[in-house]
């Protein structure tokens, strides 16, 4: 992370609040608990530029909503950045969302205005910065040196947790038994746990074990 002498105070933000509304039922589990420790008083210091990667249905961009809203950060998704005035980014924290979207040019302007004073940018993608087809030789090394956190897929925790919520969102009190026999038998993301609580809400049955297994059974090819 970069980091620059004397920059200390002019640096630190204010925090809206030590735990936003939008962090309600996030669980902190070994798949994610390095990003919420990272984030956890980022950019409050010394700002800079961090990366937040990992696979589909992690709850990266729902972690970083979450550091968006505690810290006020400007949000910005992928190659729409390009549309974002400048000057209502310097000098405060700014979150981009599938950060791989971007253009090199875009990309290089916003590691530029995370280096003022109140600046930051929180770059959140799949790849890591590395790996990103940037061809600026400026924007390349830039990338090279940002520090990442890498979250995993979720674990039996945080998918269990997962599954609870959808069902819930639907009106639905899932039996223990339900959730534990899912949380052995689809992908493990948010994406498959929306779809497999969809297709059981779907049938309006009462949801149990059985039923659970029924359409895992009948959809194969998406809880593989």
């Amino acid at each position: 992370m970069t980091t620059r002498p004397g920059a200390t105070d002019q640096l630190r933000l204010p925090l809206q609040a030590d735990l936003p509304a939008g962090a309600d039922g996030f669980v902190v589990s070994d798949c994610n608990r390095a990003a919420v420790q990272a984030l956890s008083d980022w950019p409050n210091l010394i700002g800079g530029v961090m990366a937040l990667c990992g696979p589909a249905g992690c709850g990266k961009s729902r972690l970083a909503r979450i550091w968006a809203e505690r810290t006020g950060a400007m949000p910005l998704d992928g190659a729409e950045a390009a549309l974002a005035d400048p000057l209502e980014l310097e000098g405060r924290p700014v979150l981009l969302d599938r950060a791989q979207d971007a253009d090199d040019e875009t990309l290089f302007h916003l590691i530029n205005l995370s280096q003022s004073g109140g600046g930051a940018l929180l770059l959140v993608s799949r790849g890591v910065p590395k790996s990103w087809g940037a061809t600026l030789p400026d924007l390349r090394s830039r990338l090279d040196a940002i520090v990442t956190t890498v979250m995993e897929a979720p674990d039996d925790a945080v998918l269990a947790a997962i599954l609870t919520a959808r069902f819930a969102e639907r009106g639905i009190a899932a039996p223990a038994d339900v959730i534990d026999y899912l949380v052995y038998r689809i992908d493990r993301s948010a994406e498959a746990a929306q779809a497999v609580v969809a297709a059981l809400d779907a049938l309006h049955r009462p949801v149990t074990r059985a039923l659970a297994r029924q359409v895992v059974e009948a959809n194969s090819e998406m809880f593989d």
